[in-house]
């Protein structure tokens, strides 16, 4: 069984969260991200689930968790099989070089990049942006400085697969939208009606 605490920022979540069954915890008016995770408390597993995923599917938190049964496994999230070929170049759609085998759901996260990758014939990963965190992982990734690659790549999960911290990425069939431009926005707001 899970305790489960939400970490918010805006006042009119926090009211709707604290409303619901789980209990909500007030952070930084700035906005609740890796960096203000570890002032809640120190829970087992800290899931950083972002407002600009809307239509994220509650039942993709067990996928998330999975890899997590790995003791050697710092850090979980989750990617998707790119099946739209406008997807595979567009430098929007950030890609998950995973170590898998045949018939796995779960791999080792090798690299994070706007690029095509990897290169040559098969699968490509669509990455989603949530995670979830041990504690300590968690800990030690905000005491890291923004890392070479991170820079480069604009991509802050970067900054943890440098300093060592293993991520291992678990693949689900569908990616929720992501509100990132107006457009977006529009859309989420049709699904959601």
């Amino acid at each position: 069984m899970w305790e489960v605490v939400e970490a918010v920022a805006n006042g009119e979540v926090y009211r709707r969260v604290a409303e619901g069954e789980p209990r909500a915890a007030g952070v930084s008016p700035k906005g609740v991200g890796a960096k203000e995770a570890p002032t809640v408390n120190p829970y087992t597993i800290i899931i950083n689930l972002q407002g600009d995923l809307p239509t994220f599917e509650p039942t993709l938190l067990h996928d998330l968790l999975k890899p997590l049964e790995n003791a050697a496994v710092d850090i979980a999230t989750l990617a998707a099989e790119i099946t739209r070929a406008e997807e595979q170049d567009n430098p929007s759609v950030v890609k998950a070089v995973i170590a898998l085998k045949d018939n796995e759901k779960s791999g080792r996260a090798l690299y994070f990049t706007r690029c095509t990758a990897p290169a040559n014939d098969g699968p490509r990963y669509h990455h989603i942006g949530v995670y979830a965190y041990r504690y300590a992982a968690l800990k030690t990734f905000v005491s890291l400085p923004p890392s070479p690659l991170e820079l480069r790549e604009k991509l802050e999960q970067l900054r943890a697969l440098e300093a060592g911290l293993r991520i291992d990425v678990s693949v689900v069939d569908t990616v929720p939208l992501g509100v990132d431009t107006p457009e977006d926005l529009e859309r989420a707001r049709e699904i959601l009606q």
